[in-house]
């Protein structure tokens, strides 16, 4: 199984799934880590730059790319992310998971692997038109 962990510099992990620079991509086997590689994000608008003050988020949201980017894995760690990209990810057999604490990526995904990650309440309702707050 492979468990992906959103991280800017492979030592923590991104408070933004959509904005993180990288994956970090764990391979485990017999619940041990066996491997590790990193995937850059240039999936994403937001990675790409394409996401502006100006434009309030009202861009484009076509996952497609990362989540064909991230289709061998079975989660996504990190410590926030839009609704619309977890729906995306869910809808695609992937799972979601937002982390409610800091800690390593390595900690995280032995944590995963435990069950004893604790995680946050909702996703980041950021990206939501007017009118869907709540939705």
């Amino acid at each position: 199984m492979k468990i992906a962990v959103a991280t800017e510099d492979g030592k923590s992990i991104s408070r933004h799934f959509g904005r993180t620079r990288s994956f970090l991509v764990f391979e485990v086997v017999d619940q041990q880590i066996i491997d590790r590689a990193v995937r850059d994000n240039s999936y994403t608008a937001h990675a790409r730059g394409e996401c502006h003050a100006e434009t309030q988020h009202n861009h484009h949201h076509d996952h497609g790319e990362i989540v064909a980017a991230l289709r061998d894995c079975e989660a996504v760690l990190c410590r926030g992310m839009g609704w619309r990209a977890a729906a995306d990810l869910t809808q695609n057999g992937i799972r979601p998971f937002i982390l409610a604490s800091e800690m390593s990526p390595e900690e995280a995904v032995r944590a995963y692997l435990a069950g004893s990650l604790e995680p946050a309440a909702d996703f980041c309702r950021c990206h939501e038109p007017s009118g869907e707050k709540g939705a």
